[in-house]
């Protein structure tokens, strides 16, 4: 059953914050993951912070068993030290069926649950992770005074997860918005791939024979747009953010570049960056194309209202091409706030 919408904003504990009604307004274009449990990257932090959207403190896969309590206090330890400004301060938990989550939430929102502004929960099979993660974050708020809800973020990475998308995104006030495991899931559905996201070179489509001709033009497919597009419409119904989550081959940036695009389009708000080159390629991505933006300025100017049609360079405009310029004007207007480069390219 669903809870009444009057109670759905209700704390779930006595002294925790109340839920936001809406969530705050953060460019996330790259959501950066880092692992706390070196020394060496910590020592970076004041250089890498203003490069980021987000910088997500690392505690589950990559981080070896004998390494999480080291990550979890190195984690605390960077949230301490560091002030983030307008940067986003996450972290990644292990697992709800792990041994160590229940201490990675505890031991950090006690800590600096001031500071955190979204836990990232992975392998989220439905609505009823998220119930439990909710229930005892609003605990925690209450007993250490935390004045701001911590949001949750889930990864979807299991058949079952994708199979229960809506309810997931449904499930909290505090839901931030989702991230598409590919790793995880492709092991979850027995895809025969070991990619960490991106396309496949066998997953392809042939072109039809020519006669006389013997070379059939192929073209590779993108094993995850299914996926992308679920979660996105998940989200978007709900009124979260989708993601696209990580691409392994930190060498190839070109194809880094294809995947993140593909997202962007499909409507996600960012990505994973797993290495410092990969911060440059997001913040270019989902970042709109000045060009598109100017478009769009125009659309809006033309059409103060939304209503009728005005030709504008040739293309005809009505209702529904304002809000698709007013969605690229408003993202653009956030970037802005956030990166004076872009601010300056846009004219804003």
């Amino acid at each position: 059953m669903s809870k009444s919408p009057r109670k759905f904003f209700e704390p779930l504990a006595i002294g925790a914050p109340a839920p936001y009604r809406e969530l705050p307004v953060r460019v996330e274009r790259m959501i950066h993951f880092v692992p706390p449990h070196l020394e060496k990257v910590r020592a970076k932090m004041r250089e890498t912070i203003p490069t980021a959207d987000v910088i997500l403190g690392n505690l589950e896969d990559a981080i070896p068993a004998d390494a999480k309590e080291a990550a979890r206090k190195g984690f605390i330890e960077m949230g301490l030290a560091n002030d983030f400004g307008t940067t986003g301060l996450w972290t990644r938990v292990n697992c709800l069926n792990s041994p160590w989550l229940l201490d990675d939430v505890t031991e950090i929102v006690a800590a600096i649950g001031n500071k955190l502004d979204v836990i990232m929960l992975p392998k989220v099979e439905g609505p009823w992770d998220i119930h439990y993660l909710d229930q005892l974050l609003a605990q925690l708020e209450a007993r250490h005074g935390v004045t701001k809800p911590i949001l949750i973020h889930a990864i979807l990475e299991t058949a079952e997860g994708v199979k229960n998308v809506e309810d997931i995104a449904l499930a909290s006030p505090r839901m931030h918005g989702m991230s598409l495991g590919p790793a995880d899931l492709a092991a979850s559905r027995a895809m025969k791939t070991t990619r960490v996201g991106g396309g496949h070179p066998e997953y392809k489509v042939l072109a039809d024979p020519v006669a006389g001709v013997s070379e059939r033009p192929v073209y590779q497919q993108d094993l995850w747009h299914y996926t992308v597009a679920k979660m996105v419409d998940a989200c978007a119904s709900a009124g979260i953010k989708s993601f696209y989550g990580p691409f392994g081959d930190i060498g190839d940036l070109a194809a880094c570049e294809v995947q993140f695009r593909n997202a962007f389009l499909l409507g996600c708000a960012g990505a994973w960056s797993l290495h410092p080159n990969q911060i440059a390629i997001a913040k270019k991505v989902f970042s709109p194309d000045p060009k598109e933006v100017a478009f769009a300025r125009k659309i809006l100017e033309a059409m103060p209202d939304g209503s009728g049609v005005a030709m504008i360079d040739g293309k005809m405009q009505d209702d529904a091409t304002w809000k698709q310029a007013k969605v690229m004007v408003d993202c653009a207007r956030q970037v802005a706030v956030k990166d004076p480069d872009y601010a300056a390219l846009y004219g804003f």
